[in-house]
């Protein structure tokens, strides 16, 4: 019986751990910075509610937004397209290169959770490498349609 119940046990342990074929998310995971092992703080993290209200303002006082992604553009972002292409990173590098090293950029990719991104580690790394103070990532707890899109936030052409 005892056997029964540790083979029960184990197997439960085992099917929790196992990985599924769901990998979408389709709502977002509050997870402690103190869990996670991303090489920006909380407080480099900028809520798409944010920024939405900043793209209220005249354009002058816009923070820089680079789309380091595949997906849209929002209102005012500059595309650079996946920098897990060398291409791509080689243009994120020529973007900003002559910028001062204390503007506000703003980073985004929105495929998908910052857990599976390829994309914004190696963007945010290479803009901190390169000296930048001030890089912020959007937010983007499920993907730019879920937290950006649905919400009505502006893309570029609206």
């Amino acid at each position: 019986m005892k056997n029964k119940i540790l083979i029960t046990i184990c197997s439960l342990l085992i099917a929790g751990l196992w990985p599924s074929e769901t990998t979408a998310q389709t709502s977002p995971v509050a997870v402690p910075s103190i869990l996670n092992n991303y090489p920006w703080k909380d407080s480099e993290l900028i809520a798409p509610a944010v920024l939405a209200a900043n793209l209220k303002e005249p354009p002058a006082k816009w923070p820089m937004i680079l789309n380091i992604g595949a997906v849209e553009d929002i209102k005012g972002a500059k595309h650079i397209g996946a920098v897990s292409k060398d291409e791509n990173m080689k243009l994120l590098r020529k973007t900003v290169a002559a910028l001062p090293k204390n503007t506000v950029i703003v980073v985004y990719c929105g495929c998908c959770p910052f857990s599976k991104c390829p994309n914004i580690r190696p963007a945010f790394l290479e803009m901190k490498k390169m000296g930048f103070t001030h890089v912020e990532l959007l937010n983007l707890p499920v993907n730019l349609q879920t937290n950006w899109v649905a919400k009505g936030y502006p893309l570029a052409g609206s």
